[in-house]
């Protein structure tokens, strides 16, 4: 079922007969054209195309081609798409709780969500799914072996593991309302001050949100709290605004939609008493932050109730609403862009030229200035600006590669076998040196088709110098190539910082879940050991919500 949410906005309306006689009034002869060309088309194709068509999939292409020159936001979706669509927005979706990874002939449990029916009934990070329902699943893909797991709440599947000891468990698993959870981790990162990560804005994230400052506030006084939207990347706008009404008072305008129709033209306002009205905040964003955490983070600003620390948003400033198409297809449309209180919009790129072929980053030139509601400056043109910027967070591609490849969880699997029922501080856990040469002795006999970025940038001079005839420049980049280390052992050292927390992220996974991971991060992040330190000195926390501007971009 679609929900009636405007994605991220307001309520979803049919598309009707009258909106296309609109439009053909206003260009008869064009659209009859087109209509009838693509009618021929179709008849030809399906008649003389030299190997047979599928109709249903020439008009589905046709439906997605029709969108696919304007905002990447605008999508056709299917009905066999709908379900990913739902799962997006809702954050729910009926099975039995847990994420899966191909290794070989088989399929095994990558993660079990805490609480979920798979992790009640024992299924651990590797086990090898070895049948369901009695069939045997060597050889099924992830595709094939989630359609068996998912189901009707209430209806049970049966599914044999072989755990990483050895041993083999079938357990009779109860499928439920599976919800991911919004808000994985709310805790402690100094006296007083309270951490919420929020991860994206499905629904019912607000009470996620609101049961996780509760708890804070029951466990010890709450004397400010960090707010962590980095990476999030929005969804459903009502739930942002929910989330506001809890920092601001009851009222609030905090962000309006302006689009071509009259029912476009909207102005949301918190409905709620603030449960927090001034309690000092930090609000952590990255240039993955977008959408409805742009919101959040940008109106907290122009409000100035939080000091944001990280760096420039991505800059996401239109809506999508979902119009149903009929036959449970759906199209979903940017029908607006948003305005936070100040007034300016925070979208990135101008898309309104897509068709020509024409779109571009708002230009300096046209960036405006806007004023918070205690005067300090902020601008337009491209995400929301920190108050405190830092520098982003290294990530190295070459453990991202280890990783995607599958060879960090089969290393956390030996590391699981070689210690059976060894506990572990979440907060403070690492590999020792030892385990490291074991990783790289695992590593040996690896392919890992990674090249650094010096590589490939010599690999394109090389390429440029040869259709250039700078023949004389070629034993100088051999040179260099020759001298160019980036073999697997060698990336192993040079990155050995990064693949290191890769693996302990890994390995703390088993003992404490997403949860654990994040606060396993907790100790070393610079951003909130920031928010600790601003949240702690209230003359520079003021200064900087009353008085500091924010730089153009």
């Amino acid at each position: 079922m679609i929900r009636k949410y405007r994605y991220l906005l307001t309520a979803a309306a049919a598309v009707g007969a009258a909106g296309l006689l609109t439009f053909a009034a206003r260009n008869d002869f064009g659209l009859g054209r087109n209509m009838e060309i693509a009618v021929n088309m179709m008849r030809e194709l399906s008649l003389n195309y030299v190997d047979p068509v599928d109709p249903d999939r020439l008009m589905e292409g046709a439906a997605a081609g029709m969108v696919s020159d304007l905002d990447p936001y605008t999508e056709y979706i299917p009905e066999e798409g709908m379900q990913d669509f739902e799962l997006l927005t809702t954050g729910k979706y009926d099975g039995i709780g847990a994420l899966i990874r191909q290794k070989d002939d088989y399929v095994r449990i990558a993660q079990p969500y805490q609480g979920s029916p798979a992790d009640k009934a024992g299924l651990k990070i590797g086990d090898k799914i070895l049948s369901i329902d009695g069939k045997d699943a060597k050889g099924f893909t992830t595709e094939q072996v989630s359609s068996r797991l998912k189901g009707e709440p209430g209806s049970k599947v049966k599914v044999t593991v072989e755990h990483l000891d050895g041993t083999q468990q079938t357990a009779a698993i109860r499928r439920e309302r599976i919800a991911i959870p919004g808000v994985p981790y709310a805790g402690w990162v100094a006296d007083g001050i309270g951490y919420i990560r929020h991860s994206d804005f499905t629904e019912g994230c607000y009470e996620e949100m609101r049961a996780a400052i509760e708890r804070l506030r029951t466990e010890r006084p709450l004397k400010g709290l960090v707010l962590d939207y980095r990476s999030n990347g929005g969804g459903i706008m009502q739930e942002a605004v929910k989330i506001l009404g809890m920092f601001v008072p009851k009222g609030t305008e905090v962000v309006s939609t302006k689009g071509r129709s009259e029912d476009s033209k909207q102005v949301f306002r918190t409905d709620t008493e603030p449960i927090l009205a001034d309690l000092p905040l930090t609000v952590l964003i990255n240039g993955n932050s977008a959408s409805a955490a742009e919101i959040v983070a940008g109106a907290l600003q122009d409000l100035d109730r939080a000091v944001l620390i990280g760096q420039r948003s991505f800059g996401k400033g239109l809506v999508q609403s979902p119009r149903p198409l009929g036959y449970n297809a759906m199209l979903k449309l940017t029908t607006a862009k948003y305005y936070i209180p100040s007034g300016r919009c925070i979208q990135a790129i101008d898309y309104s030229h897509s068709q020509e072929g024409s779109v571009r980053a708002v230009p300096d030139s046209l960036i405006s200035e806007f004023t918070t509601r205690a005067g300090r400056k902020v601008y337009d043109g491209g995400g929301v600006m920190p108050d405190i910027a830092t520098d982003p967070e290294y990530i190295s591609r070459f453990a991202l590669t280890l990783y995607a490849l599958g060879f960090i969880e089969d290393f956390g699997d030996e590391y699981t076998r070689r210690n059976p029922g060894r506990q572990i501080d979440i907060r403070t856990f690492s590999i020792t040196d030892k385990d490291y040469a074991d990783f790289a002795e695992f590593m040996q006999d690896k392919k890992v088709p990674y090249e650094s970025d010096t590589r490939r940038a010599l690999k394109a001079l090389k390429k440029a110098a040869e259709d250039d005839r700078f023949a004389d420049l070629k034993n100088k980049f051999e040179q260099v190539e020759a001298e160019l280390k980036d073999d697997t052992q060698t990336n192993l050292e040079t990155y050995r910082t990064q693949v290191v927390e890769t693996i302990n992220n890994d390995i703390v996974m088993r003992h404490g879940y997403q949860a654990g991971v994040i606060e396993h991060s907790l100790s070393g992040d610079k951003e909130v050991k920031k928010s600790v330190e601003v949240l702690g000195d209230p003359a520079e926390y003021a200064r900087i919500t009353r008085e500091q501007d924010t730089k153009r971009k």
